[in-house]
């Protein structure tokens, strides 16, 4: 990929936001179209609804972690100057933040990456969330919030376990990265054909992970062929919307983070009013929860998926597809954490009503 013409014409920091303006397009409409979240899967899987929400998540991880490992087995990228591998990485920030985080999209009902696509769809509760994670955000990255989060990441680091690669704790080539994303896909696969999920919505999933691989080699294709050196990386959503809060604070550029939000939400909006999905949803809805419940989960995920350094994409899938042990402890961290507070309401509500009435998602 020749990006030097683009690179002359528009200048570097403008040809991150292009890339990441097709990025987020891409991601905002399959994630629009396939209701593609992480919640919505943990709560599938304790049976809150079908397997469909899984199924469709499965899919999307198991492409990216596939699709990335070939990638670098083939030598077309290489992440060992990526913040995953070339500094230490917090396991106190990726358990304790990925814990925050998945009481968080419970109570906020759903992670970062999708209430920014609801918002994008008309849901006015999506986009209040958005704003108070975006606020803790960027509290978290370089205001306030700074003190606590390094005196929780401090308390533990890859460091301490001799680094983050999972396939060199485990004493594996790189080729065990893409038997490990083959039978991945197998397995999602399977949990596909037994939720009957629609072909539609495990293209969906598939070009989700797929659009993570895409960031990984566009950056890194980009870090070769840039004056000034940059790292390789790959989509999150909490991290970008802490640094634009920063750029409406000082001046800079916008860059990659920018490309991604913008393009997702244009992604997202126009899926959403093409496929007459677009609707105004407010906190005034029967069986909808108060909104110090949204506000509460929003600023859970903002200190949390700081703290983890990465949401459910930017750590589940961008840093869970090059197997950095950190993602993949926040990953699970978030996913547990998204289930101890569903059991919570679940064993409230039914105190409360005498049943189980579980709220529709979102």
């Amino acid at each position: 990929m020749d990006l030097v013409p683009l690179i002359d014409l528009i200048g570097e920091p403008q040809t991150a936001l292009v890339g990441g303006l097709v990025l987020g397009l891409v991601f905002g409409v399959f994630a629009q179209r396939s209701r593609y979240c992480t919640r919505s899967a943990v709560l599938s899987v304790m049976g809150e609804s079908d397997l469909k929400p899984f199924a469709t998540w499965a899919a999307g991880f198991a492409a990216a972690v596939l699709a990335v490992q070939l990638l670098l087995g083939a030598d077309m990228i290489n992440v060992d100057e990526t913040r995953f591998f070339s500094t230490a990485q917090s396991l106190s920030g990726a358990l304790i933040g990925g814990l925050l985080f998945g009481i968080g999209m419970v109570l906020a009902r759903g992670c970062v990456s999708r209430l920014l696509v609801l918002g994008a769809s008309g849901n006015l509760r999506g986009i209040f969330s958005i704003v108070i994670i975006g606020v803790t955000a960027l509290a978290t990255y370089s205001g306030v919030l700074v003190p606590l989060r390094d005196g929780i990441g401090s308390l533990w680091s890859t460091a301490a376990i001799g680094g983050n690669d999972l396939l060199v704790h485990a004493g594996l080539e790189r080729w065990a990265g893409t038997a490990l994303g083959g039978v991945l896909a197998v397995i999602a696969l399977g949990f596909a054909f037994r939720s009957k999920l629609s072909v539609w919505r495990l293209f969906g999933g598939i070009m989700i992970g797929l659009t993570v691989a895409a960031g990984w080699y566009f950056t890194w294709q980009l870090s070769t062929q840039v004056f000034e050196p940059i790292q390789a990386e790959s989509l999150s959503f909490i991290r970008p919307l802490a640094t634009t809060g920063e750029l409406a604070l000082e001046s800079g550029f916008a860059g990659l983070d920018q490309g991604v939000l913008i393009g997702a939400i244009v992604g997202a909006f126009v899926a959403a009013l093409l496929s007459g999905e677009f609707r105004i949803s407010t906190f005034a809805e029967p069986g909808v929860p108060s909104i110090w419940r949204y506000a509460a989960g929003s600023v859970l995920m903002g200190f949390g998926g700081i703290l983890a350094v990465g949401c459910t994409i930017g750590a589940g899938l961008t840093g869970g597809s090059v197997l950095a042990i950190s993602s993949l402890l926040g990953l699970a961290s978030m996913m547990s954490g998204a289930a101890l507070a569903q059991l919570v309401l679940r064993s409230t509500v039914r105190q409360q009503a005498g049943t189980a009435q579980v709220i529709p998602a979102e």
